[in-house]
């Protein structure tokens, strides 16, 4: 058993720290053995191939949100084996592999760690599968279904509750929820594909910025040219009063009649969902909707647990959320097997109305590649439509170097710039824009204005 789990956990190239680190993650796993076992059995049972499974979705999030994996943080022995668990989970399930194995190692290197003076990046990987569609054209087109893994570990960088200290927080929630969603949702299309392919993947690296979503796009295992859309599941295991908030309804333009008709089921079925149009927001689908790419994003709403150690496994329902995998079934299945593209649409969003310093109410509409840490300024990985960086020029892409007469050295120098100004306020704002130096001039607006 320790061999396979080796050939799991190591991709082609490695080196020494990432092994010692993953020798550690595979005394986890020796230490669970049985129980997975048990679970591995548990899993070949007959089940139905058209409704979720609530038994087997409890069981992913009891593994992954256990103490055993201390929190899932990037770059730990924890995260290296939750990898390794969604790797078996998808073989068992039949699902091809791309040429590196089902895992893609990169690593993690976030602004916050290089503001905070950490120079290494943190190994990790994605964890990626392909099932083939059954219509021989499109087949060659893609539809992404993913979820971040990772969580905040014993790190008290991020957290709601710092006074806990290094106590775990194992994001029961956040994101175990939205993984074991999506593995769900693998056994249940393996058991009946649709006529494009569809790739299930789950990202590390999510709560230091992004990360691992960044990383699969820019080196994509299947071309983003002929990714269709991307559904994203992040938090959803604690449906209350049957309601669900979906993001990204107004990506494309026949994303709400879709969504509209996969709800439209009878009885106690139906859910309250309410359909928000912007593709942009702190999860996943931002990397994909960058990419000009429809996207939805399925969520229960925060809680008083969020990013604290009080979110455990005891307080997902799996129920609730074996009800939101049924309607994204039907929603993704619908966009898998419909003859025709979905229509993109650049929407233009209002702007956030929470901002880094309080009372700031200065706004450029600007997307900051979090995953940058290693570039000197702020690269931007897009810009909001009809927003003041829009009508500025800006785009994505773009490093600003300076702003307003500073330097922007990285993300925390750019908002230093940014909330020396007040809305009105015209700007001049320098960019490297491929290798070359342009200058630029905004006029700020306001946010949420």
């Amino acid at each position: 058993m320790q061999k396979k789990i080796v050939q799991a956990l190591m991709p082609k190239s490695f080196n020494r720290n990432r092994l010692v680190r993953q020798s550690s993650a595979i005394a986890v796993f020796v230490l669970t053995s049985a129980w997975l076992t048990a679970c591995t059995s548990a899993y070949m049972r007959p089940a139905s191939a058209s409704r979720a499974d609530s038994a087997a979705i409890r069981r992913d999030v009891e593994f992954l949100a256990s103490d055993a994996l201390e929190g899932r943080l990037a770059g730990t022995p924890g995260n290296d084996s939750a990898a390794a668990y969604l790797a078996r989970r998808y073989k068992s399930l039949r699902l091809s592999a791309f040429t590196a194995g089902y895992l893609q190692p990169f690593d993690a290197r976030s602004a916050e760690d290089a503001h905070m003076g950490r120079t290494e990046g943190r190994q990790t990987e994605n964890v990626i599968a392909l099932l083939r569609g059954t219509d021989p054209v499109l087949r060659n087109e893609y539809v992404v279904i993913g979820a971040h893994f990772d969580h905040l570990g014993r790190s008290s960088t991020f957290a709601q509750d710092p006074e806990a200290k290094d106590a775990i927080r194992n994001g029961a929630d956040d994101n175990a929820s939205g993984t074991a969603a999506v593995v769900e949702l693998a056994r249940l299309f393996a058991a009946r594909p649709t006529r494009r392919s569809i790739v299930f993947a789950n990202f590390s690296g999510e709560e230091l910025g992004l990360l691992g979503s960044l990383w699969f796009v820019g080196h994509p295992p299947v071309p983003l040219d002929h990714v269709v859309a991307m559904l994203n599941f992040d938090m959803v295991g604690r449906l209350r009063n049957d309601k669900l908030i979906v993001y990204g309804t107004s990506t494309a333009t026949e994303l709400k009649a879709i969504l509209d008709s996969a709800n439209a089921v009878s009885g106690a079925e139906a859910l309250k969902v309410t359909g928000i149009g912007d593709g942009y927001g702190p999860s996943d689908q931002t990397s994909f909707y960058a990419k000009d790419i429809p996207v939805l994003h399925f969520f229960t709403d925060l809680h008083e647990d969020y990013h604290r150690a009080t979110d455990d496994a005891d307080k997902v329902s799996a129920a609730g959320e074996a009800r939101v995998v049924d309607l994204a079934l039907r929603v993704a299945r619908t966009i898998a097997d419909r003859p025709s593209h979905l229509t993109f649409v650049k929407m233009a969003a209002p702007a956030p109305s929470a901002t880094s310093r309080e009372g700031s109410q200065t706004y450029l509409g600007s997307v900051p590649d979090m995953a940058a840490g290693d570039v000197v300024g702020l690269r931007l990985v897009g810009v909001r439509p009809d927003s003041p960086a829009d009508k500025g020029g800006l785009k994505a892409g773009d490093v600003i170097v300076e702003f307003g007469g500073l330097a922007v050295k990285d993300l925390y120098s750019y908002t230093d710039a940014l909330y020396k100004h007040k809305p009105g306020d015209v700007v001049k704002v320098v960019v490297l824009r491929a290798g070359q130096r342009v200058e630029l001039t905004v006029t700020l607006g306001k946010r949420g204005g």
